[in-house]
């Protein structure tokens, strides 16, 4: 028998969020190729590499909206990044998620609650193509992308001064490849299988 239950999924205004700035954050590679040889050379010393990433979900007119970073003017992604050699994933998440969006300052300690993993993409070759599932013919998986949701009532984010917070609609990204790319472009699809509660605050 196939269940009907599915996960009910809290979903906070815009509004209950606070915005603020921080010093910016460079990327470590300043093209794709250098981002596909720096995982060459990470995977011949620890193996798989595997990313964290965190789909934070905010309403918006009453319409679910994702948290991307955008850097320069057109590439976005989920704040997240790669795990430590060992790290738990949810550890490793929240480190990502201070790192990228919690205010330097040593008076607040984000409350960073993060949920159940909604995607796991995988990488087989040392290209960008990705995967939402582990191809047989390609054992040695080079490396794997997971998703997990994440849900506050309210927090603070300090996004860095070179970048952008952009609130997306959901329905925007929904096979919007162009503009957001083969992976993100299937969130909402990945989202069908939980429950939205608009919570009012």
């Amino acid at each position: 028998m196939i269940s009907s239950t599915s996960s009910v999924v809290n979903i906070y205004p815009l509004s209950s969020y606070t915005f603020g700035t921080k010093d910016p954050r460079m990327e470590k590679d300043t093209s794709v190729s250098d981002r596909l040889a720096r995982m060459k050379i990470n995977y011949m010393k620890e193996g798989m590499r595997t990313s964290v990433e965190a789909i934070l979900l905010v309403q918006e007119h009453n319409h679910p909206h994702i948290l991307l970073l955008q850097i320069g003017n057109t590439f976005c992604k989920l704040p997240g990044g790669r795990l430590k050699p060992g790290e738990n994933e949810i550890e490793g998440l929240k480190r990502k998620l201070s790192s990228k969006l919690a205010t330097n300052s040593q008076g607040h300690q984000p409350n960073w609650q993060i949920g159940e993993c909604a995607a796991v993409w995988w990488r087989p070759n040392f290209e960008t193509i990705m995967y939402p599932i582990a191809l047989p013919i390609s054992p040695n998986q080079k490396s794997a992308r997971k998703f997990s949701l994440f849900t506050s009532e309210r927090e603070y984010f300090a996004v860095p001064k070179n970048l952008k917070l952009l609130a997306v609609p959901l329905f925007e990204l929904y096979d919007n490849i162009q503009r957001y790319g083969p992976v993100i472009s299937t969130i909402p699809q990945q989202m069908s299988r939980f429950q939205f509660k608009m919570v009012i605050s």
